[in-house]
């Protein structure tokens, strides 16, 4: 039996603010956000998977790890989890702070080409933190259908945005949507929108 991650006290952590906000400056549309994901978004997030279901959970776009903390509270074993960063700092970052973890420099929106042989069975969820409302429709679907295609029947696609809709439109055919209450706790405040395929 693998040993549980024990989440520490959560403290502030102004060096990742500087890190994020830094990142923002050089590159607002890769980024797309100027801080870290709170820890009620985060817990919010994580509560979308199911620990019993099997397979690897995938997070995307991971920058400093506070949804990876909440994934691994959640009580994803830590050689589940995969995580998918594009900035090549927050990669050092990421494997310093998270042992265990796989960690793969990619890009998030190509995820079957990021994973590559690293992953062998259905997921058991893809947990987003994209900015795919900086991105045109067309790359935000192929994105969402990319990751449809790698879950299991049923498992979620997990994404949050800051906007009041849905970041990809409902198209009942192919996907169904949930939306949570908005996060206040969160700044700025935000939504989880879970995809699961039809």
């Amino acid at each position: 039996m693998s040993r549980s991650f024990v989440a520490k006290k959560p403290k502030l952590r102004l060096d990742d603010e500087m890190r994020f906000l830094s990142t923002w400056l050089q590159s607002p549309l890769k980024t797309g956000a100027l801080s870290p994901s709170g820890p009620a978004l985060a817990k919010a997030m994580a509560a979308e998977i199911d620990p019993s279901v099997p397979g690897p959970v995938v997070e995307i776009g991971p920058g400093t790890g506070p949804v990876t903390e909440a994934i691994l509270t959640r009580g994803i074993a830590p050689q589940r989890l995969i995580l998918v960063e594009f900035n090549r700092e927050f990669c050092t970052l990421l494997r310093k702070r998270f042992p265990g973890v796989t960690v793969i420099e990619g890009d998030g929106y190509a995820l079957a080409d990021s994973l590559g042989q690293a992953v062998g069975e259905p997921l058991a969820a893809v947990i987003s933190s994209l900015p795919l409302m900086t991105r045109p429709m067309p790359v935000r679907l192929r994105a969402l259908v990319s990751a449809l295609r790698l879950l299991r029947p049923g498992a979620p696609f997990v994404q949050f945005t800051y906007a009041m809709t849905a970041p990809i439109p409902p198209r009942p055919t192919r996907y169904t949507i949930t939306a949570s209450p908005r996060i206040w706790m969160n700044l700025p405040p935000a939504r989880v929108w879970v995809y699961r395929a039809a």
